[in-house]
């Protein structure tokens, strides 16, 4: 009340000289004389709008690397986006686009996570969120690479985003260490890769076993493209033959090879119907198993066993197919193998034991 007697006393005492507002201004300028920047002030400043683009930021909402993982994560489980080709997870997703559009390898995010992001670096990072959700394209084909095992490859609409668990059984299990299922790797003088789409196996294969020539099979020809680029760029020229046909179809009748892998169609035809968009935007025919997912599977068991050495062996990935397949071979010893994502989604099998 006290306060308010002042304040009516003092208009009756002066009441044309009320005071002025540009004095207010004095509160933005610093002592140095110069203009605060308005860089972070702008979101304040602009009226609040619930039909905004969530992708038109305002300058300074987002800092670091990790501001943009969190946005990221936000909009994609938003929009219910599907992870199915390599990585598992929001974000994970979110930061291997976040990586690529900084031209960063995965390794090296850890490393950056709290680094400030350019406004020109943001335009492009949330491009490509926008992208991601917008088309439902897989993230591998947004930047044209996918990581397996540390080792980049390029892919393109033409071949199936690789995430194949047999890159790591190669090095947990065929190391030539107490639990391989092989001797020494480079006593491995041959090997075949069917179904090889990219060629990303059969280039890990190469540098799993550094004696080995290898040999890669597909039946499509725009994989096969993707392949030759793939092997170039490895500089696998001189150890990698590509070829095109139906499994075994195109091979010497005579080759033998100590290792067969395969990462084959296994999706039956209820999968079919219902893939998520993003795999639908993949090629049909790299997923496509049959009515039950064993068709290929099927005639490679029975294929096998007359192009591997005696003390060769099979490496197949059947996703969930397991107990598809041991009902349809309950007479063969398969040993169904563990990785860090899967169990029981891969089995070896001993060629003298097809």
């Amino acid at each position: 009340m006290a306060k308010q007697a002042k304040a009516k006393a003092a208009k009756k005492k002066t009441p044309a000289k009320r005071p002025a507002k540009p004095r207010a201004a004095a509160k933005v300028t610093p002592a140095s004389g110069h203009e605060r920047p308005a860089k972070r002030r702008v979101a304040v400043a602009m009226p609040l709008d619930l039909e905004l683009d969530p992708y038109e930021m305002f300058p300074g909402e987002l800092v670091s690397l990790l501001d943009f993982v969190r946005f990221a994560v936000s909009r994609f489980a938003e929009a219910g986006v599907v992870f199915a080709h390599g990585t598992t997870d929001p974000i994970a997703e979110a930061v291997f686009l976040i990586g690529e559009a900084l031209h960063l390898h995965p390794d090296q995010f850890e490393m950056f996570a709290t680094a400030r992001v350019t406004d020109h670096e943001a335009v492009g990072i949330l491009h490509l969120i926008e992208q991601r959700i917008t088309t439902r394209l897989p993230a591998a084909y947004l930047v044209n690479k996918i990581y397996m095992r540390g080792v980049p490859f390029y892919v393109d609409e033409r071949v199936i985003v690789p995430r194949s668990y047999i890159g790591e059984l190669l090095d947990s299990h065929f190391d030539g260490g107490e639990t391989s299922l092989i001797g020494d790797p480079e006593a491995v003088a041959r090997v075949l890769d069917l179904c090889t789409g990219s060629g990303c196996l059969a280039i890990l294969a190469a540098r799993s076993f550094p004696n080995a020539a290898v040999d890669a099979v597909d039946l499509s020809e725009d994989a096969l493209a993707v392949a030759t680029r793939n092997v170039a760029d490895h500089h696998l020229g001189d150890r990698l033959s590509l070829h095109h046909g139906d499994l075994f179809a195109p091979l010497l009748q005579d080759a033998r090879y100590d290792l067969i892998i395969t990462n084959p169609p296994y999706v039956d035809a209820d999968g079919m119907a219902n893939l998520p968009a993003e795999c639908r935007a993949e090629p049909a025919m790299a997923f496509d198993g049959g009515d039950d997912g064993l068709d290929i599977i099927r005639r490679i068991l029975a294929e096998a066993k007359d192009h591997l050495t005696p003390d060769g062996g099979l490496l197949c990935e059947v996703g969930r197919c397991r107990p598809a397949i041991e009902q349809d071979f309950p007479h063969l010893p398969l040993l169904w193998l563990d990785s860090e994502d899967s169990e029981g989604e891969v089995f070896w099998i001993a060629a003298a034991d097809l």
